[in-house]
């Protein structure tokens, strides 16, 4: 079976940590990538204030950096968990 090709990020948000930005869990033996509680607050306190007024530029463009990785790492789970689910075991 191939393996998709990964979408390109164009680029990171400005505020986005270089470390701590992504958190791994298992689910049924798989590695789950997913953003850290320090990413997902910030993202929160972005949609908080878009709620409640516009955001500026900036914001707007950090918000959309967000989403553009959400969906990478979406991406990516995805890929590996169709990947895992599709192995046949080697015969010894």
């Amino acid at each position: 079976m191939p393996i998709p090709s990964l979408p390109k990020l164009n680029s990171l948000p400005n505020n986005l940590p270089i470390e701590g930005a992504v958190r791994i869990e298992l689910a049924e033996g798989i590695p789950i990538f997913t953003a850290s509680s320090f990413v997902l607050a910030r993202i929160e306190k972005l949609i908080a204030k878009q709620q409640d007024s516009a955001l500026s530029p900036e914001e707007e463009q950090e918000l959309d950096g967000y989403e553009e990785i959400d969906d990478y790492l979406s991406f990516v789970n995805r890929t590996m968990r169709n990947i895992a689910l599709n192995e046949i075991p080697q015969a010894s």
